[in-house]
């Protein structure tokens, strides 16, 4: 059986989308204000606005990577077709 090409593709986009729903769902971090001044100075950022887009971001991309691991995982233990 041969695989599409843009197959990997399509299922990196696909978990990255899903990562973009997770994090519309599930709410990033909040921070207290003093934490929150204490990391823009520490960081030498310019304000909170700049902080929480760094945050989101982060966020983002951890919601990302563990859905895409899961979801891996997943897909080879149960649903995988070539069991070698």
């Amino acid at each position: 059986m041969m695989k599409h090409p843009l197959e990997t593709l399509i299922s990196a986009g696909s978990i990255l989308l899903l990562a973009f729903f997770s994090c519309l769902l599930l709410p990033a971090p909040a921070l207290t204000i003093e934490l929150a001044q204490k990391l823009i100075t520490m960081f030498h950022l310019l304000d909170m606005n700049q902080l929480y887009t760094i945050i989101f971001c982060l966020w983002f991309l951890a919601l990302g990577a563990i859905e895409y691991f899961v979801i891996r995982f997943i897909w080879k233990r149960w649903f995988s077709i070539d069991r070698d």
